[in-house]
């Protein structure tokens, strides 16, 4: 096994490990544990190791080295939206959460949260909200 990438935090070895195990090559994570532990000892110990066998190195770092951004932004539900205000018929709607305000509100003054808010879209041009179905 060789080290093909070398990370600051667990968790962004394990996004990488996971992008490899979709593409069939096997990984492991050294070195996890010791810095979840004591995390100032990650630049010490040269941070989270992600290994992989000596003939998938190559294949590797091809797959981590990819810049996949531009498939996730064709491929996100808000990209092609069909969501219309029913009130004006406009396409400029944005996600939202009515009842936010309030609920921190009350959970300041009380204490304890009362989850009262309801997700859903705002158009921006009547300020009409519509719920998610």
């Amino acid at each position: 096994m060789i080290v093909v990438a070398r990370y600051s935090f667990p968790h962004e070895a394990h996004i990488a490990k996971a992008s490899l195990e979709s593409a069939g090559i096997e990984s492991y994570i050294a070195d996890e544990h010791t810095v979840n532990t004591q995390w100032l000892y990650s630049n010490a110990i040269g941070g989270v190791r992600l290994m992989v066998a000596e003939r998938d190195a190559e294949q590797a770092l091809q797959i981590l080295n990819s810049d996949f951004s531009q498939d996730v932004d064709n491929e996100m539900p808000g990209a092609e939206r069909s969501e219309v205000c029913p009130k004006c018929g406009s396409h400029d709607v944005v996600a939202f959460t009515k009842g936010k305000r309030s609920a921190f509100l009350v959970f300041i003054l009380l204490g304890f949260p009362l989850f009262f808010y309801k997700h859903g879209y705002k158009c921006n041009q009547c300020e009409e909200f519509i719920e998610k179905l």
